[in-house]
């Protein structure tokens, strides 16, 4: 299909090759001589997608005429221009709001800093002066984690003192070349000759102050082209806003809107239960061959969902598949140590895309610093989760894990963790110091974080080695694998605890969506009925889109069709609690006292039971019936700490519950 004239509207859905629309509409109209391919301007959101979309113009022979870069990028460059050309000297660049406002938020942690930043941010994605920041909190009915009338004096002093030491941040390169462009007709008219024919990729992504660039560099022009889909709109936080694209023909009048419905990537069965998230029968036209229809699993525990996901990625892989094959998708940055250790002693390798990795976040690594100087451990992480705890909001329901901005933002941009972020990985910091004290109730500070390093994945990415990837949600956008597992489909993460409004509750609700269609094959999802958090424990609920799921499934595996009658709600959520209620318990008399010496060891050291040996451990064991150091310190999930720190108590209850006697001479068995 090809569209004439005016400003065109591609809405191209997941797995249909959105990029690939935009790349081949530039080459057919500079081919066919419809446009100068010397003055096309093709916009994207990271350096990255720029370069792939100029390597995929390349493969069409148009070499590097087209010019392809992020908004941010692309302004700068012409702002460099402009005070070249006016004999104005250009102002230093702030690549980091953080030291500024620090200054200027006199007695604020390093936590209110991040704040403060991210609500500056907020604002101007959103054209918000200083003066009109409290209207527009108000307004929106965002909860803020400091008051609106703080942020707006620190965010007011923060661009005079911009404007006294002639600085401009990242987001004023954008509003200067807007304002630019919209002041100097005849600036303006020589950037618009110079580029004619404007492509913007991921249109859904777009917020008011890029939408007011693009204006000012198109002019009173209509050679605009978009693409983009708004179900895949989950970047609320950064200021993008769907309506954007949703209402393409009111921004831009006259504009064509052209739909693409078929999906190259995945599964009929795929699409039915991705729709199913959005309320809509099936999320595309499927090109591909039917597949297994998607699963859902419930467990008791979250570490029993981690070694769960561990055991059916082993199966899913099979003796000649490829580890690379999968992906275990993940809400929060949180979730991921816990997958990673379930992997770890499933001797699974794997590698994290999840944004910047737990040891990395600067909450973490500023309470590591603490932790390294206290004189009781133990002391010192009850400290800390009860400080975690005291900032944390009043209702229970906020006790959820939150949510991160997973390592997404505008090129140059702070890395700002929401407060609900910080507190998560605190959390998580606080688990595994308990689970260290359990391997070694003597442990320090400095032994804690050595453990740390050796035990939390902070391996270099690196895609040519053959790994189970984890991502988180967001990281997750514009990929796909085979088989993808998602994890933690639970309220409180998804939706994540703090998305109340309707527009943050359809957000989530895109971020899902999200999440399923990264699978091409096999699509298989998880909840737990109880998460651990620090050393807390909280009973949890399926995510409230998990019966809608189901009922595609029913649909898909022969049950009553997608559109029965209301009663279907009441039976999903029964069959979800039924899930994680009838969790197979093996009813090995071994297992059972292996269970019950672990619960006994856990009250005493007030940790939770999982903190002291997993699940797929005492599997290992009743399975192995070790009867010497040496053959349980060969079991998976031992090893040399438990070894010998529970060694004499496991090989009693081992033998008491009908192992082999100890000391008998029997070879051990390798697992796979």
């Amino acid at each position: 299909m090809l569209a004439e004239g005016g400003p065109l509207c591609i809405l191209a859905g997941a797995g249909s090759g959105k990029t690939r629309v935009l790349t081949s509409r530039i080459a057919h109209r500079s081919l066919t001589g419809d446009a100068d391919p010397r003055r096309v301007l093709a916009l994207t959101f990271t350096r990255k997608a720029a370069g792939e979309l100029r390597a995929r113009v390349r493969a069409f022979g148009l070499r590097d005429e087209v010019t392809a870069g992020t908004f941010h990028a692309i302004a700068y460059a012409q702002l460099r221009a402009w005070w070249a050309a006016t004999g104005r000297r250009p102002p230093e660049l702030l690549d980091r709001k953080g030291p500024v406002v620090a200054r200027l938020l006199s007695g604020g942690s390093k936590a209110h800093v991040l704040d403060v930043v991210a609500e500056i941010e907020w604002a101007q994605a959103r054209l918000v002066p200083p003066d009109g920041y409290v209207a527009a909190v108000e307004a929106s009915e965002r909860r803020t984690p400091i008051g609106p009338g703080v942020v707006a004096g620190v965010y007011r002093r923060y661009e005079e003192e911009k404007r006294r030491r002639g600085l401009v941040d990242f987001d004023d390169l954008l509003a200067r070349c807007t304002e630019v462009l919209q002041t100097d007709a005849e600036f303006a008219a020589a950037q618009r000759w110079r580029h004619r024919h404007l492509f913007v990729d991921e249109f859904q992504d777009v917020n008011p102050l890029q939408l007011s660039l693009l204006r000012a560099w198109l002019g009173d022009r209509t050679d605009l082209c978009v693409v983009g889909d708004p179900n895949q709109a989950i970047y609320g936080w950064n200021g993008a806003d769907p309506r954007f694209i949703r209402d393409f023909p009111r921004h831009f009048p006259g504009g064509t809107v052209l739909h693409l419905r078929r999906n190259h990537r995945s599964t009929p069965q795929i699409l039915t239960v991705a729709g199913a998230a959005l309320g809509v029968r099936s999320a595309g036209i499927a090109t591909r061959p039917s597949g297994p229809v998607p699963e859902i699993a419930g467990y008791p525990t979250d570490r029993a969902e981690a070694e769960g996901i561990a055991r059916a990625a082993r199966d899913a892989r099979g003796p000649h598949g490829r580890w690379s094959d999968q992906a275990i998708l993940v809400r929060t940055n949180a979730q991921v140590p816990l997958i990673e250790e379930a992997l770890r002693v499933a001797r699974i390798p794997s590698r994290t895309r999840a944004g910047s990795g737990l040891l990395d976040r600067p909450e973490v690594r500023q309470a590591l610093r603490v932790l390294a100087r206290a004189h009781d451990l133990r002391v010192a992480l009850a400290d800390l989760e009860a400080e975690a705890r005291a900032n944390a909001p009043a209702t229970p329901e906020d006790r959820e894990l939150p949510d991160p901005s997973d390592g997404f933002g505008g090129e140059g941009t702070d890395d700002a963790p929401t407060v609900d972020e910080r507190r998560a990985n605190l959390d998580a910091l606080v688990r595994l110091g308990f689970e260290y004290l359990v391997l070694d109730p003597t442990g320090s500070g400095p032994g804690f974080a050595q453990w740390l390093r050796a035990t939390v994945s902070r391996d270099p990415w690196d895609e040519r080695t053959d790994a189970v990837e984890i991502a988180t949600f967001h990281a997750a956008k514009g990929l796909e694998w085979p088989i993808v597992h998602v994890s933690g489909l639970e309220r409180g993460l998804v939706p994540i605890s703090h998305a109340r409004s309707t527009e943050a509750l359809g957000e989530e609700q895109r971020l899902l969506y999200v999440a399923l269609t990264r699978a091409e094959h096999r699509l298989r999802c998880t909840w737990a009925a109880e998460r651990t958090f620090g050393s807390r424990v909280s009973a949890r609920q399926a995510s409230p889109w998990l019966p809608d799921l189901l009922t595609a499934i029913s649909s898909l595996s022969g049950g009553p069709p997608a559109d029965a009658p209301v009663d279907r709600l009441r039976a999903a959520r029964s069959a979800l609690r039924t899930a994680a209620e009838t969790e197979p318990e093996v009813v090995d008399p071994v297992v059972a006292a292996l269970r019950h010496w672990r619960s006994t060891t856990a009250r005493a050291a007030a940790v939770a039971d999982a903190a002291v040996l997993s699940d797929e451990s005492i599997v290992e064991l009743a399975d192995r019936r070790p009867a010497t150091l040496e053959e349980l310190r060969a079991t998976p999930g031992i090893g040399p700490v438990r070894a010998v720190r529970h060694g004499d108590d496991l090989l009693r209850v081992l033998a008491a519950a009908g192992a082999r006697p100890q000391g008998s001479s029997t070879s051990t068995t390798t697992g796979a």
